[in-house]
């Protein structure tokens, strides 16, 4: 099996990542997922959209599970099987905001409930702090809590990136930007005016 990633948004497919889905038969991913390789796949290739992510591990070795963005972030890594990267949120987000990859600490909160202080301390480091999240994401009230520790910070909120309708949101903790839906949500020293 491989699972492979298909970047963050459209024109973001790698070469490696085309050609595993131009020779694959068998391809399986999120209705996203599928519809930013629609050109790659081969015409008789059974494609069709996960149903139930636990059944995936049934399937026969030949086939291709497609990932958004890259398949070790918060992806489907955890699959057995050959992984081929693909361009992650973040790795857009840093792009965008002109920071460092090895400045900032991912955490995802995106479908799980949120523990704050393993964001406490990246931020303490003076790292900083990349998440992954969605509309049950409290942004207000993890920027509250982190005013109240002294840890002022800028607050980029970056929705639909790579597509025409991207949108990159600045703010602070202490005035944090809207949030909602799926985003990528980046915390820490980024240069903003104040």
């Amino acid at each position: 099996m491989k699972i492979v990633g298909v970047g963050a948004g459209p024109g973001m497919l790698t070469i490696e990542a085309a050609e595993a889905i131009k020779e694959a038969r068998l391809i399986r991913g999120s209705r996203r997922a599928i519809e930013l390789v629609r050109e790659a796949i081969a015409p008789g290739c059974d494609v069709a959209e996960i149903e139930n992510y636990r059944a995936l591990r049934e399937l026969p070795p030949e086939a291709v599970i497609l990932s958004t963005g890259d398949p070790m972030l918060s992806g489907l890594g955890y699959l057995d099987g050959e992984v081929i990267p693909g361009i992650s949120s973040m790795q857009v987000a840093c792009a965008r905001l002109k920071v460092s990859l090895l400045k900032v600490a991912p955490i995802t909160v995106h479908g799980r409930r949120m523990d704050p202080e393993p964001i406490v301390a990246e931020l303490a480091r003076g790292r900083s702090v990349f998440l992954l999240v969605d509309d049950a994401t409290d942004l207000p009230g993890l920027c509250r809590l982190l005013e109240e520790r002294g840890l002022s910070r800028d607050v980029a909120v970056l929705t639909d990136l790579g597509y025409p309708e991207e949108k990159i949101r600045r703010g602070s903790t202490r005035s944090p930007p809207p949030s909602k839906g799926l985003a990528s949500v980046m915390i820490g020293d980024l240069g903003f005016p104040r």
